[in-house]
């Protein structure tokens, strides 16, 4: 065989077996999400109508705190929507400055290999109807290093409530990918807020239960 034909041979061979992986990486891709943004868009309109609807009494919609006041042409995206599971005592709220100690689980929408949605972070092992206050571990995040739904939902949340959070994916990670997540994901949280602090003091310890307790606002 000709050295030349022989060489250009081989670098076609090549050029169809790296078409062949990105195919077959982009065909993976699209089977674990099939038909993404419309579904979690067709997702966050119904559970945005349900919430409108408010037949229990517990749904509500909450405006995303980065908006203008003076913005009048909203949209449901532009809202979060918040189931409220258990309603606290607590007076006041977190600001967007403090810090929360929190319960939470956050999960994505079902897709192929994730049948009753993906998790990207939580507090305990299981589902959110696998809530155990005295199992779960404290997580402590500060309120304006979060995603404006998540944000959104911890600047009206008192102490000892807890909400299914349900944030659109303008609200969350947008069109873009992010450590995992794919671009339009809804994400579905489940938060209990525990305590809140304010800045300029001492950090309080995670666990509540240590000497500096008191650095803690807890009801």
């Amino acid at each position: 065989m000709n050295r030349k034909v022989f060489l250009a041979f081989i670098m076609f061979c090549g050029v169809m077996a790296g078409m062949m992986t990105a195919c077959s990486e982009t065909d993976d891709e699209e089977v674990e999400y099939p038909n993404w943004q419309k579904r979690n868009v067709a997702y966050f309109d119904s559970i945005y109508n349900e919430a409108i609807q408010n037949k229990d009494g517990k749904w509500d919609t909450i405006r995303a705190w980065s908006l203008s006041d003076t913005e009048t042409r909203l949209q449901p995206y532009d809202y979060i929507v918040v189931h409220k599971e258990e309603v606290g005592t607590g007076s006041g709220c977190p600001l967007y400055t403090d810090s929360v100690m929190v319960h939470n689980l956050g999960k994505l929408l079902p897709s192929t290999s994730y049948p009753d949605g993906y998790v990207i972070e939580k507090s305990w092992t299981g589902d959110f109807e696998d809530y155990n206050p005295q199992t779960a571990r404290a997580k402590k995040w500060y309120v304006g290093g979060l995603i404006d739904g998540y944000t959104t939902a911890l600047q009206r949340m008192h102490i000892g409530d807890r909400w299914r959070v349900y944030v659109p994916y303008k609200l969350a990670y947008g069109t873009t990918d992010y450590n995992g997540i794919p671009a339009y994901s809804n994400i579905i949280w489940d938060i209990k807020l525990l305590g809140y602090y304010h800045p300029g003091g001492e950090q309080p310890y995670l666990d509540a239960k240590k000497a500096n307790t008191n650095l803690w606002v807890m009801e």
